[in-house]
């Protein structure tokens, strides 16, 4: 009695495949012209993106000073490195813009390729040749990798470092990776993607991503790839306005920049940090504030009053972050960098600058300007914004700001410049 009352361990149901068996990914929409439309999109798509990403990272002169640079051990990795220009101003705005809203834009194309080609993951035997041997691991990579990136580089714009280490160093290794295998599985599947496209499937030839047993459509392929295009269209829609001021940015919903903008009047525009979140007392950028300015002619200390008795100039800049954030040209007033330069001992223009923050901690509180951004009559140190004195968030009483930059290399609550060599 007590053997027929006892529970029985429940058995798989006849004809049920494990994963390894093609049979058991029964979804009709599965093939490979489906994915050879995925896979192109990607080619296309994250190729811009590796280059764009490449172009944020020179964008801080990384070999210029060690300060500038959060990838020591870089190596070769820095080959294409190159004296980042000062124009077009818009430059990184556009270059930055581009890679994070692409970015964001992909990741519905992304995952529905990895959905497309999951069954591969699974099969059997791990390598037939040498050949799938390399196709197998270059898909391993490129999946491990394609999830690193996209999902850090998510966090970082939702500014959510939940990640182990520095953002920098994480991204930039983590894309060299991803995109070397990214490079060969394309080598290896773009030749048969192509023919695919054309003129399908020979008539001799299996469709191996398609599922012998497929369960009853509920969507086309056509359906499915609509399906796609239309998350990446709303993912357009709620993010593109981060790069935009006024009514455009209130459509970002899903960034931490959308919104309506911090204040009014001619100081509210987008900023990344502020004040009190960095600790600048109102104390320290008060009376007592000095800028001390250090080059061969020696050390000079100038207070707020003996810069604005310099000869100002203006200039239309944005600022644009890593974050993919940027603002439209705000008007800058202020005192040339140049004309530090040459109170400091360089009439004729200094090697570079180190700028220092009054910033206690954090990266980026001291930066390295190229010789070409000090020179640039609109780089600037700031004293004021759109025919009014910087706010302490904007970084009263004096900032850098220099065309094409990124943002956190136009350093706020400036302290000490010291023109020379680096």
């Amino acid at each position: 009695m007590r053997d027929r009352l006892r529970p029985t361990r429940a058995l798989p149901s006849p004809g049920f495949p494990p994963p390894t068996e093609p049979a058991f990914w029964r979804s009709p929409v599965r093939g490979v012209r489906f994915t050879a439309v995925l896979g192109l999109v990607l080619l296309a798509g994250i190729t811009l993106l590796f280059v764009t990403g490449l172009l944020s990272y020179a964008a801080y002169n990384p070999d210029l000073a060690a300060v500038n640079d959060k990838t020591p051990a870089k190596g070769w990795l820095g080959f294409y490195l190159f004296d980042w220009p000062t124009g077009p101003h818009w430059l990184y705005r556009l270059t930055q813009g581009v890679h994070v809203t692409l970015g964001i834009v992909l990741v519905p194309v992304l995952l529905a390729k990895l959905w497309s080609v999951i069954p591969k993951l699974f099969a059997l035997p791990p390598a037939r040749s040498a050949g799938h041997a390399l196709e197998r691991l270059s898909l391993l990579l490129l999946v491990g990798g394609a999830l690193f990136e996209f999902v850090t580089g998510l966090l970082n714009i939702q500014l959510e470092y939940l990640f182990p280490g520095s953002f920098y160093p994480l991204h930039f290794y983590g894309a060299w990776v991803f995109f070397a295998a990214f490079l060969t599985h394309a080598g290896l599947k773009l030749p048969r993607a192509l023919r695919v496209l054309r003129h399908g499937l020979p008539t001799a030839e299996n469709d191996e991503l398609a599922s012998p047993r497929p369960a009853p459509p509920t969507v086309s392929r056509r359906g499915a790839l609509a399906v796609v295009g239309a998350g990446s269209l709303l993912l357009l829609v709620t993010s593109a306005g981060r790069s935009f001021d006024g009514g455009l940015r209130r459509t970002a919903l899903l960034t931490p920049r959308g919104g309506a903008e911090p204040g009014r009047g001619p100081n509210g525009f987008q900023i990344n940090k502020t004040a009190a979140k960095v600790g600048i007392a109102p104390a320290e950028t008060g009376e007592r504030w000095r800028l001390t300015v250090v080059g061969p002619a020696g050390e000079t200390r100038l207070s707020l009053t003996d810069l604005l008795a310099m000869e100002q100039h203006s200039a239309a800049l944005p600022i644009a972050c890593v974050e993919g954030w940027s603002t439209s040209d705000q008007w800058w007033r202020g005192v040339p960098l140049r004309d530090l330069a040459a109170l400091a001992g360089f009439p004729a223009g200094p090697p570079g600058v180190l700028v220092e923050s009054l910033q206690r901690s954090g990266p980026f509180r001291t930066v390295a300007l190229r010789d070409n951004q000090v020179r640039d009559p609109r780089s600037l140190l700031a004293l004021g914004v759109n025919g009014e004195p910087l706010s302490p968030d904007h970084g009263f009483p004096a900032r850098v700001i220099v065309p094409a930059a990124p943002g956190v290399m136009n350093t706020k609550w400036v302290s000490r410049l010291t023109f020379g060599e680096l």
